[in-house]
């Protein structure tokens, strides 16, 4: 089934005379990682928190999987999981306990929650650690089991709230690697909130820019760059034989660097151009990496390096929070 399975149209909360989310709406297709980021205290999981239903709107709608939180709530947790940032397990139980627990309350039988519970831990890789009682587990296994724990009822949406807080840079890859597993091959819809940019940008097909409680863009990485950046998402750097700009009087050099400029700004989608102690930086439209390197080689001046530069969501977001404003 296509379309959106997330909608919110002018989704308001206030808390006393703070506004914790302002007008947002948002829309989020079957399938698709989107990545909701912004700083703590923005409004992303007063956000979450309506779309399951768990606080009300003061203003607006909300639909996940079609159905309306604030009037049926409990619909929605049934297509929906939910992992939040700190995971509640019984301690003293197993992993594989704990699941079981989980799947029976869930309406499978003991039979079918075993079953289930056992093929998640493997594909998690908590096989080896399924009856290994939940409090020895690190952070790391609380958050896989967490994981589990969430698609035991085969969801059709899954919501990550800052999932990978404490736990370490290996682990962390493999968590989010999982996620883009999961989420492709059961065609899974993952709404992922972080204030981490790296991770959004591993894992995410689109984000959302959210500040004080506003969404100030949505798009993938390369559109918001766009946006952002006018016509010229890429900058390229293209360093040139030092020797030009020393030959003689300086006439020859200045000759052959006028040259080499022409012949750059004759190519498509270069904007830009600025020169500085040898370096050649070039604001392009798109990669153009190739007939830069050609460009300058077939003017007789020696390369001596080449890098390209796209923009990424670290200048992206820096950009658009930068005081708060709002850029578009």
């Amino acid at each position: 089934m296509a379309g959106n399975i997330i909608e919110l149209t002018g989704l308001t909360r206030k808390y006393g005379q703070f506004t914790a989310v302002d007008n947002l709406s948002l829309t989020v297709a079957r399938g698709e990682i989107f990545g909701l980021l912004g700083p703590n205290g923005a409004g992303k999981s007063t956000t979450i928190l309506m779309m399951l239903g768990l606080t009300e709107p003061d203003a607006g709608t909300a639909r996940v999987c079609g159905i309306d939180p604030s009037t049926d709530p409990v619909e929605v947790k049934k297509r929906v999981g939910y992992l939040p940032e700190e995971v509640g397990f019984y301690d003293d139980m197993s992993g594989l306990d704990n699941l079981v627990y989980t799947a029976c309350l869930n309406g499978l039988s003991v039979k079918e929650a075993q079953a289930r519970a056992g093929k998640l831990l493997e594909r998690v890789g908590l096989g080896n650690e399924k009856h290994k009682k939940t409090g020895k587990y690190s952070r790391g296994m609380r958050q896989r089991l967490g994981l589990a724990d969430v698609l035991i009822k085969d969801p059709e949406v899954i919501i990550l709230d800052e999932p990978t807080l404490g736990i370490d840079p290996a682990g962390v890859r493999e968590f989010l690697d999982l996620i883009v597993e999961l989420s492709r091959e059961q065609k899974i819809t993952v709404l992922f909130s972080s204030h981490h940019l790296h991770q959004v940008q591993q894992v995410c097909d689109r984000v959302g820019l959210f500040v004080a409680g506003r969404l100030l863009a949505t798009g993938d990485v390369q559109s918001l760059a766009s946006q952002l950046f006018g016509k010229s998402p890429y900058t390229i750097e293209a360093g040139i034989e030092t020797a030009v700009h020393h030959q003689g009087d300086g006439t020859d050099a200045l000759k052959k660097r006028e040259e080499i400029r022409n012949a750059l700004l004759e190519i498509r989608g270069v904007n830009e151009i600025r020169e500085d102690n040898g370096i050649i930086h070039l604001s392009c439209s798109r990669d153009l990496t190739g007939e830069i390197a050609a460009a300058i080689i077939s003017s007789g001046v020696r390369l001596t390096s080449l890098s390209k530069r796209e923009y990424g969501l670290d200048d992206i977001y820096y950009r658009y929070f930068e005081g708060g404003e709002n850029h578009e």
